[in-house]
């Protein structure tokens, strides 16, 4: 059964673009995730700016000679009928099976994309015609690029459904946070408190780094002891 996208709120955007995906992983390791890094999903272009949405997620299966078809993308439920589902401002996040001979989109599949307003694409796979796709604009972590269509290697099963990518269990609605380090997933079920916790700990972490700039040495600062943690305290007052 298909899920239905739900939109993100502006302001909780907004606070993510500025915490990056270290600080959100450590986060949320401290509250027991451990698995929350997809792996494999590096950015087609190093000047690819963070990016945030709701996941939007698409699921291949391995190639089946009867169903992975040049006639299947004409199929209702195809990547074509997929991308006119997306929602502005979400993440596509493709379960890929890590495969990498095989292109799951092209430029004309992304085009479409950035025309909707996808945030991003991500996926444990690769893309095809990967030059017309960084000309595009939408931005795309992934494990590189492969000139053969996606139904050499792969058959499209449908979308909006919880899919494993990099690894990682991803269900439609999940946050996920890209940037240079990669791709983290945010529960939906957590996001408002470990949205809070990570802007805690991004101010810490730049109190910090400003600390360590001016020559403080890391014991009792990174983690902080008693004493640090008060002129921590001092300094947040202040801003």
């Amino acid at each position: 059964m298909q899920i239905d996208p739900l939109a993100l709120d502006p302001q909780t955007r907004q606070t993510l673009s500025g915490i990056t995906t270290a600080t959100l992983s450590t986060v949320l390791l401290k509250k027991g995730l451990r698995n929350t890094w997809l792996r494999g999903t590096i950015p087609l272009d190093s000047n690819q700016s963070r990016q945030v949405g709701r996941a939007f997620t698409l699921r291949f299966v391995p190639a089946r000679e009867d169903l992975a078809t040049p006639e299947s993308w004409s199929s209702p439920i195809s990547t074509r009928s997929a991308i006119e589902a997306m929602p502005e401002g979400c993440i596509a996040v493709v379960d890929a099976m890590g495969v990498t001979d095989a292109g799951i989109f092209g430029d004309i599949l992304c085009a479409r994309m950035k025309k909707r307003g996808v945030a991003a694409l991500v996926t444990d796979g690769v893309v095809r015609d990967v030059t017309g796709v960084l000309g595009t604009g939408l931005p795309v972590w992934c494990r590189g690029a492969a000139a053969p269509p996606s139904v050499a290697g792969l058959t499209f099963v449908n979308w909006q459904e919880p899919i494993a990518c990099g690894g990682v269990a991803v269900f439609p609605n999940d946050v996920v946070v890209v940037d240079a380090d990669g791709a983290v997933l945010i529960p939906a079920a957590l996001l408002d408190e470990v949205v809070a916790m990570a802007a805690e700990q991004e101010l810490l972490e730049t109190w910090i780094m400003q600390e360590v700039d001016n020559g403080a040495a890391l014991p009792g600062l990174y983690p902080p002891n008693a004493e640090n943690k008060a002129r921590y305290e001092a300094f947040k007052k202040t801003r």
